[in-house]
């Protein structure tokens, strides 16, 4: 499949945005993070940017965004229907919660409440974003048992290296937030490296044959390419991302995304470094998490191949 830009910047900015939004609403209802006004109005405000931002560049990889609106429609057959009114939702109790926490400096009832409804709604949306892929059965890559708990595993070590780098901007204990981190990047590594372990190993379950009905005549390859040249299909559907090319991005994926975030998160914790040093490890951090997020979520649609393309020349997919 072809990397959208706009995709992958909705997919990587609106799961750390949700994962930043469940973890810190979660940590101070439970009271390990103190509603402290301004470190409030920093965590809502990164974590509302960074959905929105993620939301609307989704629009731009349909041919008529200002059509968008009609997939609130669907919500009864369409994983993104439902993913689109969850996470249209959320604003509301997201909203409730930000203000008694920014403008009250209170999360007790009945701010707590909102506080609740804002991680079950958040953890819900992007699990909803997972079961958009995993849901399409004409991509065996995507149609995967592990896509949806990756797509959450993702947001919830996205969003906790997001607010490690909060909490330590703001001088606030940040201890738990590093070991959810490393935590859940560990996790998320090994569940990404059983999943390529998975489609790298899986034959083609769909074949040329099948495709054309003419399987019982013998072995089927096409005469003449469908087209006489380049289309939507062949350019959407039909992309392709060198072995030798996926292998190195790979390893930059698992570099960037979680050893180099997992072994600064490690030294800030184990070190006990001044806070000018636990910033800047907190920073490095997030800053390698997300250029390795943005690789591994490349290539997530890159290796992903459409079953048209057997009508195109492939023999299996």
């Amino acid at each position: 499949m072809h990397p959208a830009y706009s995709v992958i910047l909705f997919t990587t900015a609106s799961g750390a945005g949700y994962g930043l939004l469940a973890l810190g609403s979660l940590l101070a209802l439970l009271g390990v993070i103190q509603p402290e006004r301004w470190l409030g109005f920093a965590l809502f405000g990164i974590a509302f940017a960074l959905i929105t931002l993620g939301l609307l560049s989704s629009t731009f990889h349909l041919g008529r965004p200002e059509r968008a609106w009609r997939a609130f429609s669907q919500w009864r057959t369409s994983w993104l229907s439902r993913e689109g009114i969850i996470a249209a939702f959320t604003y509301a109790p997201a909203g409730l919660f930000a203000f008694g926490w920014v403008i009250f400096g209170n999360i007790s009832p009945p701010w707590n409440l909102a506080g609740w409804i804002t991680c079950i709604c958040a953890i819900v949306t992007v699990w909803c974003t997972g079961m958009i892929y995993a849901s399409l059965k004409t991509i065996p890559n995507w149609h995967h048992p592990l896509i949806a708990p990756l797509y959450l595993l993702l947001a919830i070590a996205s969003g906790s290296v997001l607010l490690n780098m909060v909490l330590h901007l703001f001088r606030q204990p940040a201890e738990i937030a590093g070991y959810i981190a490393i935590v859940s990047l560990t996790a998320g590594c090994l569940v990404k490296l059983l999943y390529w372990r998975s489609i790298d190993g899986a034959p083609g379950t769909h074949t040329a044959e099948q495709a054309t009905g003419l399987g019982t005549i013998g072995k089927v390859r096409p005469l003449e390419p469908p087209h006489a040249q380049p289309n939507y299909v062949m350019r959407e559907m039909g992309f392709a991302v060198a072995r030798k090319h996926a292998v190195r991005l790979r390893l930059l994926a698992v570099l960037f995304g979680f050893t180099l975030p997992i072994a600064t998160t490690v030294l800030v914790l184990t070190l006990n470094a001044s806070v000018g040093l636990s910033i800047l490890g907190s920073v490095t951090a997030f800053t390698s998490m997300a250029i390795g997020m943005v690789i591994e979520r490349w290539l997530f649609f890159a290796e992903a191949r459409h079953v048209v393309t057997l009508y195109y020349g492939a023999q299996t997919v």
